[in-house]
């Protein structure tokens, strides 16, 4: 990532009049992009971000005093799971093999060098969380099998490794109190994979405080861990809680007890961490599917605004100096690390990604409750326009006024793209994303067609022109309405899916099998109506529509096995349908692989939709 200080050369000549003949669509994907660098606390000149600019998204260590950038790790399917220690003399980055997310931590000195096992004598596992302390020798790791669930471990360099936690169901690290006497857990022992509790333990795994929740009632509350307070010997916890029915955060002295309540006075989920000092919040809010920033004085107990255009900005961090750094992007503009004082802080050499249209907001009547769907379609176009229906992943997630090369994509090519923030989806209240429970799939469904029959009824979209399509869940949702919704879809186009939900569950990591016990209320034998029902298999044999999957064959989260079970059903009955299979996990990390799946898309689209 460095800058020619010459003139070009011929194959760089003919590189870039090779960008310039590229369409709109593809340079988006292929235009340099950064993450929101992380710091080291003790050593803030020395940061860790993650880059596509070799054409894999790969993590690169950037000394600030120099100006110096270099790319930390090179594997063939990317690396983005990174974390700089406090001290910043060693990057820890997760090694899996081919996306499988299943591997073990190894690092690697901040000038570079060979990379060692982070922790030897600890075995490969999934990740369950991560904190490195200041001292720079100690770390607390979390680990996820199926065989034992979830247990953390405390490594100090020079002694053995410790197990601290061991549970069956779901857990993780949340943080490493300043001086690395105290851990905070976020664990689900209560058998709610959405709704964690919190357990701070000391180094030797006794139990220092317990906040849960969860505890009583019918309505059960989540928690959980933004951050211990960065200063020696202070033992306050920043939590998120949802007491009053959305995000929030409060502090909690885990030696006393104490609680102190901020009371926010703003809308929407709030999140928070500490500014360097601990004296003050940086303040995260997000509503209606935008962001804004803003700094808490706790002595003062006064909230004030940190300007940041209209937009979503996707991370930020207070830096030693006062100043803010933050990820911020609208549908309409690519994204840009930005700093309160001034200016971009990461601008990577090479083109510039290309803008899209601006995000329209739509808000529509459903069965739940008021539905917000975010529409873009291409400039001075009139419908009825073939209409793409983009299903964001999760399901605990929602769609923004970010930029997102997928949509500008489709709308490059003449369609209109909705996104829907379907029940279950985050950011409109607790209430909102709990509704989705049992009827586990459908619920979402009845959202997105009732946006559906808007986007008609209003002249935006042609009824014989739209797509359902989705990655993830969005995919799953993709072939559960394929199936139960068979008239109203044109064709579907579907990423990485759950396809046949009880084989997924048996064949997922065990963390989401957790998860889906929580949504369905048990396991395929304890609820076998709740799974059949819930299942794209289930309808298999009434989808009327082409069908496209794509599919990681390392994938751990939707298991190829599955997937396979769905489309020979297809096959035996003689749909139309293809599948493309990619030799990764949960989708790509490389950029031509990500160009190539649109591509195909793109292409099954134009042939199948009716001109």
């Amino acid at each position: 990532m460095t800058e020619s200080n010459g003139s070009d050369s011929p194959q760089q000549l003919d590189r870039r009049a090779l960008i310039e003949e590229m369409p709109d669509w593809e340079k988006r994907f292929r235009a340099p992009r950064v993450s929101l660098p992380d710091w080291a606390e003790d050593a803030p000149e020395r940061s860790l971000f993650v880059s596509n600019a070799t054409g894999t998204y790969e993590l690169y260590a950037w000394d600030r005093a120099t100006g110096e950038q270099r790319q930390a790790t090179d594997r063939p399917n990317g690396t983005t799971d990174g974390v700089l220690s406090p001290d910043g003399r060693w990057i820890w980055w997760f090694d899996d093999k081919d996306g499988d997310e299943f591997g073990v931590w190894r690092r690697q000195a901040f000038e570079g060098g060979a990379d060692e096992a982070a922790v030897p004598g600890l075995g490969a596992s999934y990740p369950a969380g991560l904190a490195i302390g200041r001292d720079g020798r100690t770390a607390v790791v979390g680990r996820s099998t199926d065989e034992e669930g979830t247990t953390i471990h405390l490594a100090r360099e020079g002694e053995a490794t410790v197990e601290i936690y061991r549970h069956r169901e779901s857990a993780g690290v949340g943080d490493l109190s300043h001086d690395g006497t105290l851990v905070a857990v976020e664990h689900t022992e209560h058998g709610d994979a959405m709704h964690s509790a919190l357990r701070v333990l000391r180094a030797d795994g006794t139990t220092v405080a317990e906040l849960d929740d969860t505890k009583g009632g019918t309505v059960e509350l989540g928690l959980e861990v933004l951050g211990f307070a960065p200063v020696e010997g202070d033992t306050r916890l920043l939590v998120g809680h949802q007491r009053r029915g959305r995000w929030e955060p409060l502090v909690w002295d885990v030696t006393t007890g104490e609680e102190t309540d901020l009371a926010l006075d703003l809308p929407g989920d709030v999140s928070a961490e500490w500014y360097p000092d601990g004296t003050g919040l940086l303040v995260a809010h997000s509503f209606e599917a935008r962001s804004e920033l803003f700094r808490y004085d706790l002595a003062a107990r006064e909230l004030t605004r940190i300007p940041t255009p209209p937009g979503t900005v996707s991370g930020a961090s207070a830096r030693p100096d006062g100043s803010v750094e933050y990820l911020w992007s609208s549908a309409a503009e690519p994204s840009a690390v930005r700093s309160t004082s001034g200016g971009v802080v990461l601008d990577p050499p090479g083109m510039r990604s290309p803008g899209s249209v601006p995000v329209e907001d739509v808000w529509v009547e459903g069965p739940g409750g008021r539905i917000h769907a975010l529409v873009q379609k291409p400039e001075g176009a009139t419908g009825p326009l073939p209409t793409v229906f983009d299903i964001h992943g999760g399901p605990t997630w929602h769609d923004s006024d970010s930029f997102a090369a997928g949509p500008a994509a489709w709308v490059d090519h003449g369609y209109a793209v909705v996104r829907v923030n379907y029940r279950g989806s985050t950011g409109y209240g607790r209430a909102w994303t709990d509704a989705l429970k049992h009827r586990v799939g459908l619920i979402e469904l009845e959202d997105i067609a009732a946006v559906r029959e808007w986007a008609i009824t209003s002249g935006l979209a042609d009824p014989d022109r739209l797509i359902l399509t989705g990655g993830s869940w969005g995919g799953y949702l993709t072939l559960l309405g394929l199936g139960t919704q068979p008239d109203a879809w044109t064709l579907g186009i579907a990423a990485v899916p759950v396809a046949d939900y009880v084989t997924a569950y048996h064949d997922e990591m065990e963390a989401l099998k957790a998860m889906d016990r929580t949504l369905l209320g048990g396991t395929p034998e304890e609820v076998p109506e709740r799974f059949e029902a819930s299942s794209p298999l289930t309808y298999v044999d009434r989808v009327e529509a082409p069908v496209y999957i794509s599919a990681g064959v390392n994938d751990p989260r939707c298991p190829i096995r599955q997937i396979e079970n769905y489309v020979k059903r297809l096959q035996a009955r003689g749909a139309v349908h293809e599948v493309y299979r990619y030799d990764a996990g949960h989708g790509s990390l490389v950029v031509d692989e990500r160009i190539k799946q649109i591509r195909l898309e793109l292409d099954f689209a134009d042939r199948h939709l009716p001109k």
